[in-house]
């Protein structure tokens, strides 16, 4: 699936607008979907589009374009049935690639059976990491503190084939490889300066968030 491809998040609480913002700066375009004309209204101007819709509306679902998306994430917050609806509408539309909010194990089974591709819990996964994971920008996301990023990623092309310490990518790019899983491989190995990484390579890259992003925008 192209990495570009629009992506229509629907709950504008907290969680979705971290979300819808993350992915906006990553430069996916989005199409922010709440009931709330006061949610809507406060990102007018930095979304590509958001409307006033009931998402629990197949007829509204339509009306805003629903089934010409991709990818979706279902980020309403504490009504369960109407994200659980909203779920199963977004299946019966056809979209390829559902993500939820779920606020319990149970919620999450019940989501995942009516449709949803991927299940996240926001008290453990925060929005901005969940835009990284949705946009296909890396394979895992993890922010250690404010200022420090961990991404699991593949190599970019000018990294193949070059033992890192000949790389100068620390010098240009402010990251480090600091782990690798080679592609004929089931673990993780410390990555060091005679390390040569192939394209079907995973790795662990550090820095702080705006180079990592920078990074991974690369591949």
């Amino acid at each position: 699936m192209a990495r570009n491809e629009p992506v229509a998040v629907i709950g504008l609480g907290r969680f979705g607008r971290a979300l819808a913002l993350e992915l906006a700066r990553g430069g996916t375009e989005v199409l922010g979907v709440d009931v709330d004309p006061r949610l809507v209204q406060s990102l007018a101007g930095q979304l590509e589009q958001v409307v006033v819709a009931d998402a629990s509306d197949v007829e509204a679902l339509r009306e805003i374009g629903i089934a010409g998306f991709t990818r979706a994430v279902v980020a309403i917050g504490s009504d369960m049935q109407a994200s659980i609806i909203t779920t199963s509408l977004l299946s019966d539309l056809e979209v390829d690639d559902i993500w939820a909010k779920a606020l319990s194990d149970q919620q999450a089974r019940i989501l995942r059976r009516v449709g949803a591709h991927h299940v996240v819990l926001p008290e453990h996964d925060m929005g901005e990491r969940v835009a990284h994971l949705v946009s296909g920008r890396a394979l895992d996301y993890l922010e250690v503190d404010e200022d420090w990023v961990l991404a699991k990623t593949r190599p970019p092309h000018y990294l193949v084939g070059v033992p890192l310490g000949r790389s100068g990518l620390r010098a240009k790019r402010r990251v480090t490889v600091v782990s690798v899983k080679p592609a004929h491989e089931q673990r993780y190995r410390h990555a060091d300066t005679a390390t040569v990484l192939t394209y079907g390579d995973e790795i662990l890259v550090a820095g702080a968030p705006a180079d990592v992003d920078r990074f991974i925008d690369e591949i």
